[in-house]
């Protein structure tokens, strides 16, 4: 997964090589077996987050790669940012130019200075989401759609182009929130759970969403039950060095989502009030000591043989995926980020590719 964050100074020159890297990431990824690529969408996030077109990244993905999934998104379903119509026609375009390789991920926004800066009022995303989930299979497998919603409308048109896959790409929703994953279920898409929690915390959630998919009423043409947690990853055969950089990394991402969080406790909004992001990556002093400690039993931290059973941990706890950032304002030169996935690649992924369900996702 890519955030495509950038450190200062926002030179021209560091600009092009973060979107470069990661570029390069993704082509030697696919080479040793991981399966996707994700670009989240961010706006106004300074060295946070420098993705405000993910569709155009994920294009260069799809066209430097052949089998790797492309993750879309998260598209924000939100009036301020996209109408849905764009959010289907885009979606679409993508999966014809990847010849069908697209994992569609929907969101709400989750920060005061992107919905501020939009103009956005935060109180309603939550209610733009779900129409936006439910008109957009239509727009993708009906010849012509109308709509007369609050935040969907529109006279009967042809949506265009269709997309690549039938009946379309798979949807997922980005799960923040405690009590988001049940909402994803219930509409029968995929949860990709962004908490950075223990791997034991996470399981009861796992549990929970398979649970309630059972009875759920999809709002696409098929139910894409699948749980995938995103995680960090740094191998080497050094498992001290490993876990070393890797801290670097989580604490490097920690300080620059801190700043961009932290602007919403000073705008509150119910919508968020459960925002589960910023408690699971900074840690509340006035919590007692054992409370305080960061939760990284989930992260993939070490050697080969440490993080096959980290791994093992996931699947046994219930994710069909992994999703794995790999670099945080770059922090790591390119070369140790090339031969982490690479060291991953060889040593750990084949000992869980005997099965579809089992797969890394960069």
């Amino acid at each position: 997964m890519f955030e495509l964050s950038t450190p200062r100074p926002f030179t021209a020159e560091r600009q092009r090589a973060v979107y470069e890297n990661a570029l390069e990431q993704i082509v030697v990824a696919e080479e040793f077996g991981f399966s996707s690529a994700w670009c989240v969408e961010h706006h106004f996030l300074e060295e946070y987050s420098h993705s405000s077109c993910p569709d155009l990244f994920l294009t260069a993905a799809a066209r430097a790669t052949t089998t790797m999934r492309i993750g879309f998104g998260i598209a924000t379903c939100v009036p301020g940012y996209h109408s849905a119509i764009r959010l289907a026609e885009k979606a679409a375009f993508l999966d014809h130019l990847s010849g069908g390789r697209v994992e569609f991920g929907t969101g709400r926004s989750s920060t005061w200075n992107e919905l501020g800066g939009f103009g956005a009022e935060p109180d309603i995303t939550k209610s733009s989401w779900d129409e936006y989930v439910r008109a957009i299979p239509k727009m993708w497998t009906e010849e012509r759609v109308a709509f007369d919603g609050v935040y969907v409308s529109m006279p009967e048109r042809a949506v265009l182009p269709k997309p690549y896959q039938s009946p379309h790409p798979p949807m997922w929703v980005a799960v923040t929130a405690p009590g988001t994953e049940l909402e994803a279920a219930e509409r029968g898409m995929g949860a990709l759970m962004l908490s950075m929690a223990d791997i034991s915390k996470n399981a009861p959630r796992f549990a929970q969403y398979r649970e309630r998919i059972k009875t759920c009423d999809p709002v696409g043409e098929f139910v894409n039950e699948q749980v995938a947690a995103v995680s960090w990853l740094h191998c080497h055969e050094d498992d001290a060095l490993a876990r070393e950089r890797g801290t670097q990394l989580f604490e490097a991402f920690s300080y620059v989502a801190g700043q961009t969080l932290e602007i919403s406790e000073v705008y509150p909004s119910d919508a968020y009030t459960a925002y589960g992001l910023l408690s699971a990556i900074r840690a509340d002093p006035n919590a007692p000591e054992e409370a305080t400690k960061k939760q990284t039993s989930g992260f993939l931290f070490g050697s080969p043989e440490r993080l096959r059973e980290t791994v093992a941990a996931w699947e046994e706890a219930g994710a069909d995926h992994l999703v794995l950032m790999v670099q945080c304002i770059e922090l790591l030169p390119q070369e140790q980020v090339l031969e982490s996935l690479r060291l991953f690649g060889r040593e750990v992924i084949p000992h869980f590719a005997d099965d579809a369900r089992r797969e890394a996702v960069a």
